[in-house]
């Protein structure tokens, strides 16, 4: 009972706006105090230390800086004109730049919210200006950019396979064939929509102009074959992989593009550290209520609860997803793996579901989640870039949420999609 009434406690703090790693520990030192005494106190900064060095952590602060010095360096702009001599010539052009440049964008970033940044200020004023409605380019923007946790190096896959225990580098290669599914299905939605609304072809294709944009942007698209290639290759691991794409990222914008100085370095940092600080903050505080609830023995009862009602692998997947698709309304993609994760990981391994193919299902779940109000980080960030009502944009990601739920029942009920190519260079 008292491990319920700390999460309640928990999210009652978050519901009144106090920050969500203030909020974990607050509930989680009062719990403390209240049932262990001012003996257990001591535990408190050490369960702090120990949950926010875990190695494969390490692999986040780098990413998020990795991206932050490309935004600023003229890689994003490379990408997007690359993206445009590739499929300019495709109804609804500008449509299919922005969920290709995404794509690109994934295969470096590792964030949504990365992701926006770079492509958002860019895309999204030309897509306006050649008629397209404001609340589908925002809605086609804001859903795009969430590749970036489905697709490797994804920061959520990272928080999973520290919190589950499982490898960081499976989970990245679980995503590839869900990511390039949804990714394609995103196309395939615009493409209806620009014959049904009779939009633009921006230009005819070209293969000179093609070949021009492919040498301007060729060390951009080295950048995912260098990170990814080297992690799938055993090369390096997925920390060491993060510090390859900063030092790729310096040597591309600033040696090679050279419009990388230092005061956009400094504000690269600046950015980097920012939001390392406010994940890491989540990591180490979920690390202390983690502890408490491990000690009450929580997870393990609401194992046995949910497996008292039903032991059907299907029936049990069926429940984590509603529980996560409501769990995603209401939390980050980095607070609810957190808070979430090592609650239910008993059920998920009591059941026989594997825990890679369950890392899959959490992100999608998440995914959506970052495109549902209340929260919805990504696409409030993206409705205050293209200036348009959260509402208007919303109903007009409805199609696109769709893409990214039948994406999620594939993953949950045809395992090979996640699994298969796991299977084939590590099993």
């Amino acid at each position: 009972m008292t491990g319920f009434l700390v999460l309640l406690c928990v999210v009652a703090l978050v519901l009144i706006n106090v920050p969500i790693a203030v909020a974990l520990c607050i509930a989680s030192v009062v719990a403390m105090l209240t049932t262990q005494g001012v003996g257990s106190l001591p535990n408190v900064p050490l369960a702090l230390y120990q949950g926010a060095t875990s190695f494969p952590l390490i692999a986040i602060p780098l990413f998020i800086l990795a991206a932050a010095i490309m935004n600023t360096s003229g890689i994003s702009h490379r990408l997007i004109d690359f993206c445009q001599a590739l499929v300019g010539w495709v109804r609804g052009a500008l449509a299919q730049v922005n969920v290709l440049s995404h794509m690109f964008f994934a295969e470096i970033s590792g964030s949504a919210v990365a992701g926006v940044a770079a492509t958002a200020s860019i895309i999204m004023p030309a897509m306006k200006a050649r008629g397209y409605p404001g609340p589908f380019t925002a809605a086609v923007t804001s859903s795009t950019a969430t590749l970036a946790i489905i697709l490797p190096p994804s920061i959520p896959m990272i928080l999973y396979a520290v919190m589950a225990g499982t490898s960081v580098v499976q989970m990245f290669v679980a995503g590839i064939v869900p990511g390039l599914l949804t990714g394609f299905g995103f196309m395939g939605l615009c493409y209806w929509y620009a014959v049904k609304y009779n939009w633009p072809v921006e230009e005819i294709f070209q293969w000179g102009k093609l070949w021009r944009a492919f040498k301007k942007a060729f060390w951009a698209l080295t950048l995912p074959i260098i990170i990814l290639g080297g992690i799938f290759g055993g090369i390096v691991t997925a920390t060491e992989g993060a510090a390859l794409a900063v030092v790729a990222a310096l040597l591309v914008g600033g040696l090679v593009y050279r419009e990388l100085n230092w005061a956009r370095l400094r504000d690269a940092i600046i950015e980097g550290a920012v939001q390392t600080g406010s994940v890491m903050l989540l990591v180490a505080a979920s690390a202390l209520l983690g502890l408490y609830l491990t000690e009450v023995q929580l997870p393990q009862r609401i194992a046995a609860a949910m497996l008292s009602v039903t032991t059907e692998k299907w029936a049990i997947l069926a429940i984590l997803n509603v529980f996560f698709l409501i769990i995603g309304m209401f939390l980050h993609s980095a607070a609810a793996i957190i808070l979430v994760v090592p609650i239910v990981m008993p059920v998920v391994t009591a059941a026989g579901i594997d825990p890679v193919h369950f890392g899959v299902i959490v992100t999608l779940n998440l995914a959506i989640g970052q495109q549902t109000p209340p929260v919805a980080s990504v696409l409030l960030l993206t409705c205050s870039i293209a200036k348009e009502s959260v509402w208007d944009v919303t109903r007009a990601n409805i199609p696109f949420i769709g893409v990214l739920l039948f994406t999620l029942l594939m993953v949950t009920y045809v395992p090979v999609v996640t699994l298969g190519l796991v299977d084939v260079f590590y099993r």
